[in-house]
């Protein structure tokens, strides 16, 4: 059984957070944000947060933008040109324009956690990505880390 995280960091202290990523078995932390050195990321951006990782949980970090949105389509969301629904469906078809079923080594995933900053999974493209490696292979367990 390959097991795939989910965390947000956003409304979770930094305790929390790493505890969450320690406890939890964790072994590489994948950012699928477009943008991880935004000021607004606190102890989240990328740089610190592949330090913390490391230091606190011998956690490894990847920034990959493969899994991202891209930022017209966020934009998008954000400023309520398009639904939840409508984001859904083209994040889904992105995935496929760029082959991550048939491109990623879901075996290599195991133990990996999916990182973006929403706090629960219901509306990020955190889940997503999980459920759509899913579909791709039925020996996943997805695991959303929330406090």
């Amino acid at each position: 059984m390959i097991k795939l995280y989910t965390i947000g960091f956003t409304q979770k202290p930094a305790e929390i957070f790493f505890n969450l990523l320690r406890n939890s078995g964790v072994k590489t932390l994948v950012d699928i944000r477009i943008n991880n050195v935004s000021q607004l990321s606190g102890f989240a951006k990328g740089a610190d947060l592949e330090y913390f990782l490391k230091e606190i949980g011998n956690i490894t970090y990847e920034h990959n933008l493969d899994f991202a949105p891209t930022k017209e389509l966020l934009s998008m969301y954000r400023h309520n040109k398009i639904t939840w629904e409508q984001y859904e469906t083209e994040y889904l078809k992105l995935l496929d324009m760029r082959n991550i079923a048939q491109s990623t080594d879901i075996e290599k995933l195991h133990e990996n956690c999916f990182l973006c900053s929403e706090p629960t999974p219901e509306q990020c493209h955190r889940r997503l990505l999980v459920e759509y490696l899913k579909r791709v292979r039925n020996d996943i367990e997805i695991i959303h880390l929330i406090k």
